[in-house]
Formats: C-alpha cells, structure tokens, sequence
C-alpha cells in the first residue's frame, strides 16, 4: 500500500504558527516531486508550495509566500510545511501530493500529482 500522511494540524490563533508533515510509506520520496494543496469550505482546492526533488526547489502560492516555508527530508520519508503569521483565511484541509518526477522546479498543479494523502485540517481563529 502507498500512502502520504498529513500530521501536525489543529486550531491555532490569527497570527499563529503550525508545522505539517506528511511521511510516506510503501516508497521513497526521494525521486518525487511534492505538493501541497489545501481546499476551505465552498471553495475549490488550490495549490500551496511544492518542492523539486533535484535541488530541492521551491514554489509558493502568491497568498502563502513569505509566510509559508516547504522542505523535505528525504532520510526521513518526509515533506513539512512550516506556516507562519496564520490568517483565518488560511482555515482548510491542507494535502501533501507527491509525483515520480526527478526534475529542478515544480509547478502548482494537482493534475499532475500521482499520490495523495487523506488531508489534515487547519483552523485559524479570530
């Protein structure tokens, strides 16, 4: 069985900080390019960051960027996001996505992605 699984979510106030991760289990991230996408209540699911598996490259959505941080750990399985200065609008299901794509860049585009993770919820109050 292949899986991602997201862990790390929760309540946090406006302006707060949260760390996801997600490990995979049953094959390596190493050769895969990683995603993660989030989806709020009414709305459709949107790419947040993604990383490259050459040279660990990074893209941002426009309403993450500077707050948001993407890294992978590849001894460990595993692809965080750090989230910084949390807004309520940042409230959704965050997924991790990973794709079997040895390359420098990556793009915010779910189409693309082969696995993906159950989600894991993060609330921002006030």
């Amino acid at each position: 069985q292949l899986q991602l699984v997201e862990s790390g979510g929760g309540l946090v106030q406006d302006g707060g900080s949260l760390r996801l991760s997600c490990v995979a289990s049953g094959f390596t991230l190493e050769r895969y390019v990683i995603g993660w996408f989030r989806q709020a209540p009414g709305k459709e699911r949107e790419g947040v960051s993604c990383i490259s598996s050459v040279g660990r490259m990074t893209n941002y959505a426009d309403s993450v960027k500077g707050r948001f941080t993407i890294s992978r750990d590849n001894a460990k399985n595993m692809v965080y996001l750090q989230m910084n200065s949390l807004k309520p609008e940042d409230t959704a299901v965050y997924y991790c996505a990973a794709r079997s794509q040895y390359i420098s860049r990556c793009y915010l585009r779910s189409d693309d992605m082969d696995y993906w993770g159950k989600g894991a919820l993060v609330t921002v109050s006030s």
